[in-house]
């Protein structure tokens, strides 16, 4: 909305962005005065919204999706000088523009489901009665990235929230616990998604 955000190397630009689906973390820098708004969908919610990919942060356009009122909401974000004031507008844009509940097939939300719960991959194919295949192609489809690599980005996510309100643990036990082979597996998780290692969080 106002000043420079950079996302890893790639400054934004100014006005309403689409970001890509990302399998790593990155670092978020914003210049000194910036003000920014954003909206992160559940996975699979974004494709259902805009009904493509993208490859690199993207400046919507009339063309881009269903989410021509943006603009609207745009100018009425920089208007407003709270931040309650924002999140408040957000939220009620959201309610009133979403139906967040039929914008991806139901397969594909019982697997997310399955993941979500600790589901091995081979178990999800028997509760979503999907082959294993249907189901890549699913993920693809709608989310750019596969069921494992998606599963792996949890799992990272989980260790990551139990560390940060469980300082000190044994790490040989975290990886333990979370399913990660040894400490070395986890560490390699880590450095692959978040671009940190454990004993960082």
């Amino acid at each position: 909305m106002a000043g420079e955000v950079k996302i890893g190397d790639k400054w934004l630009p100014q006005g309403i962005v689409i970001l890509p689906i990302s399998k790593i973390s990155e670092k978020v820098t914003l210049s000194p005065g910036a003000q920014l708004a954003g909206l992160r969908f559940l996975p699979a919610i974004g494709y259902g919204l805009v009904e493509q990919h993208f490859t690199r942060p993207t400046l919507l356009t009339a063309d881009i999706g269903h989410l021509h009122e943006l603009d609207v909401l745009y100018a009425t974000l920089q208007l407003e000088t709270g931040n309650q004031g924002r999140i408040e507008m957000l939220h009620k844009w959201a309610s009133k523009s979403f139906q967040l509940s039929n914008i991806i097939p139901n397969s594909l939300k019982q697997a997310l489901e399955c993941i979500d719960h600790d589901a091995t991959l081979q178990g999800v194919d028997e509760l979503v009665a999907l082959s294993q295949r249907q189901i890549e192609r699913l993920f693809k489809h709608w989310m750019n990235i596969s069921p494992k690599q998606y599963q792996r980005i949890l799992r990272v996510q989980r260790t990551v929230n139990y560390l940060r309100q469980n300082k000190g643990v044994s790490l040989v036990e975290v990886s333990q616990q979370f399913g990660f082979s040894d400490q070395a597996h986890m560490t390699r998780e880590f450095r692959a998604i978040t671009c940190i290692t454990p004993g960082k969080v």
